[in-house]
């Protein structure tokens, strides 16, 4: 028994004696002269830290973001005049547009024309249907008041008008002014329309179904600079001859 037991020692401890042989070749012996662990990061904190330095330390804990500026730069002045309005508007209205366009930053001439245009449509077919509702969300109170009489006239004479757009051929900025912190732009449409008026009998009194004509109409919207309203209500019209 005592023969068997004196066996495992003896293999026990020489399995004990190889293990720590290999342990210590993997990893060997510490000299205090060895080389600390590799950071990723220091080289970034060294380059910030002499970037920091060059400049007095005042941007030691700024980080830029990708598409910030950078120091010193300044933004370029958007366009003005004719290199920003030559295709949307007469030369009459350049300096008129810069100002609305200095006051109004989210001011745009081509998304106004295009809202202009849909407003011109909208409120000829409101006021041949009588849609007082309509008019009066993008009309002033006085232009509402004028349209809204003439529809009660033609109602009273029973008459009806029918006005269908063939095509809206043109739209321009004729002129624009801002007086008083309030914008005021004036397109001219240039459109063919068809309008039949008819009596209460529903004979034709002015007008045809095949008659197709030209119109050019020059209207005025205005819009205060600075307000939330996005929305630009028309002041005047006329009829250009």
């Amino acid at each position: 028994m005592q023969d068997s037991l004196d066996i495992q020692t003896i293999i026990f401890a020489a399995l004990a004696i190889f293990v720590l042989y290999k342990l210590k070749s993997v990893l060997g012996t510490r000299t205090g002269e060895e080389r600390p662990p590799h950071d990723p990061f220091a080289r970034r904190r060294d380059d910030a830290g002499k970037a920091a330095a060059s400049d007095g330390g005042s941007q030691s804990n700024v980080i830029p973001l990708p598409g910030a500026a950078k120091p010193g730069f300044e933004r370029s002045a958007p366009p003005t005049g004719e290199e920003r309005w030559g295709k949307l508007a007469d030369p009459d209205a350049f300096a008129g547009l810069d100002a609305i366009a200095a006051a109004d930053v989210s001011f745009d001439g081509k998304p106004f024309l295009d809202g202009a245009r849909s407003a011109y449509e909208m409120i000829v077919t409101s006021f041949a249907g009588g849609d007082r509702d309509t008019l009066r969300s993008l009309l002033a109170p006085d232009v509402f008041e004028s349209f809204s009489s003439a529809i009660s006239a033609r109602e009273a004479q029973g008459e009806k008008v029918e006005t269908t757009f063939v095509s809206i051929d043109k739209t321009s900025i004729a002129d624009a002014h801002l007086r008083e912190g309030v914008g005021q732009i004036t397109v001219r449409f240039a459109s063919k329309i068809i309008t039949v008026t008819r009596d209460r009998a529903g004979g034709v009194v002015d007008g045809g179904l095949d008659k197709i004509v030209d119109v050019i109409d020059v209207w005025t919207f205005a819009r205060q600079a600075t307000a939330r309203d996005p929305n630009w209500k028309l002041v005047a019209t006329e009829a250009a001859h």
